[in-house]
């Protein structure tokens, strides 16, 4: 993985082989980001990625191998209990077109992640909410 910053926009290639979760708090935490928004693209070979079922409160997790094309990578960093907390969303198409997504567990680079992270200058932290089961954004 490689990346520039160019004042608050930081521009990142994630190689063949690299976690996006992994390289994406690699990055948030060297440049001491507390809030940005995320957007890429590219090519994985595995991922997984969840939906949450409201009425149970619960994610379930769908597992993709094979070769998968980025259609859209979008989320944000934010900070919960003041540590690094990135909620991202991931859709990926296959060779027939057909896209698949949700709730980006994993994902493993199979040629290439082209990312532009969105420096924000402030901070929004989150909390567990009981009512929906997720941490989210807290203003206060």
């Amino acid at each position: 993985m490689e990346y520039r910053r160019f004042d608050n926009q930081i521009i990142a290639r994630i190689d063949k082989g690299e976690e996006i979760q992994e390289q994406l708090k690699l990055i948030a935490l060297k440049e001491n980001i507390a809030l940005a928004t995320v957007n890429a693209l590219g090519a994985v070979g595995n991922f997984t990625v969840g939906v949450f079922k409201v009425e149970e409160k619960k994610y379930y997790a769908n597992e993709f191998k094979g070769n998968y094309e980025i259609v859209s990578l979008t989320g944000t960093i934010t900070t919960k209990d003041s540590e690094y907390y990135a909620h991202l969303h991931m859709s990926a198409g296959d060779a027939e077109g057909s896209v698949f997504g949700g709730h980006l567990n994993t994902a493993i680079v199979s040629a290439t992640c082209e990312m532009v992270i969105t420096l924000i200058d402030g901070r929004v932290k989150r909390k567990f909410n009981d009512e929906v089961g997720l941490n989210l954004f807290d203003f206060a």
